[in-house]
């Protein structure tokens, strides 16, 4: 047997193939063309289902259902994008309008409950009783499983750990609060922490890593500065892994997870991240004098994690 499953970002729309072993056979990647109506968006989507499935030389004869990761909140029940503010939709019946294009069934969730679902039926994840997968990227993506579901709360907008604050008053977030965790953590807090110390020290390796150019700094920029032995590059690295450690720590005392996954493309910095953090980690946690603890491990899946994710939505029911 054989699963599509659509992971819709604000850059690009991947769709995928997955087999009965949950092996990614085949995908295909376009750009997002946004702004957009819901009709177009539904044409976008469309259209990513028919080049996979023609790549893999299938038909919708040969998969059960069309899974779809979005943005946003997302109600599962009837289909809807409720909001999603980088798409710009509000109340969109997204699953009728592709339902009604291609005559398959569509089932639309959360791209990070998503994500989440893919590392644990395939990943990092994979045989836990409770888990949660956190992606570092623009945001900070979230997803909690619980005794094998997907975790989305009474309204659906369950589970958004990156807006959790924890700086009072802090940086101002796009979801309206401030000092969120994601605008610390995120590889572009990261960023934005990394411009902030270039500005305070003109000495530092940033500038030359960036060609002298604050505008090309990325998530890399400073552990290439502490690699260099740059103190600044380092105090950035240290000051991002508390912040870090700071919500990662809130997620465990709230969840107790199993196991808890970190992906995005920060977590590609390995140990030098990963193993400052599980140190913060468990220095902080109410539970560390307890026998059993959570595993704080990286991802596995990577890109492929919402499209394996979407892709067997249909099983999470």
């Amino acid at each position: 047997m054989y699963f599509l499953g659509i992971d819709l970002g604000g850059t690009n729309i991947a769709a995928g193939i997955v087999d009965e072993n949950y092996h990614v056979v085949v995908k295909t990647s376009r750009k997002t063309v946004l702004p957009c109506s819901g009709e177009e968006m539904s044409a976008q989507l469309s259209n990513a289902a028919q080049e996979t499935l023609q790549k893999a030389n299938l038909s919708f004869h040969d998969i059960p259902w069309i899974g779809v990761g979005c943005p946003g909140t997302i109600n599962r029940e009837n289909g809807r994008v409720d909001f999603a503010n980088n798409l710009h939709f509000i109340r969109l019946p997204l699953c009728k309008l592709l339902e009604d294009r291609l005559g398959k069934k569509v089932i639309l969730e959360n791209d990070a409950n998503a994500a989440a679902y893919g590392e644990w039926k395939a990943g990092a994840l994979k045989g836990a009783q409770s888990a949660i997968a956190i992606t570092l990227g623009t945001g900070i993506g979230s997803g909690i499983i619980l005794d094998g579901k997907i975790y989305s709360g009474s309204n659906y907008a369950g589970g958004e750990l990156g807006h959790t604050v924890i700086v009072a008053n802090g940086r101002p977030c796009t979801c309206g609060r401030r000092g969120c965790w994601e605008t610390y953590a995120s590889a572009t807090g990261l960023i934005v922490s990394t411009k902030e110390a270039m500005e305070k020290d003109k000495t530092s390796a940033m500038w030359e890593i960036t060609g002298g150019d604050p505008k090309k700094a990325d998530g890399r920029t400073a552990f290439q500065a502490m690699r260099k032995g740059d103190r600044s590059g380092k105090a950035v690295v240290d000051k991002y892994i508390f912040y870090l450690a700071c919500g990662l720590t809130n997620c465990i005392n709230i969840f107790q997870p199993d196991i808890l996954c970190v992906g995005g493309g920060v977590s590609n910095e390995g140990e030098p991240l990963m193993a400052p953090l599980k140190k913060a980690v468990a220095s902080e946690t109410y539970s560390k004098y307890s026998d059993k603890q959570t595993v704080i491990c990286r991802a596995q899946l990577g890109n492929d994690a919402g499209i394996v994710g979407a892709a067997l939505l249909g099983q999470n029911i």
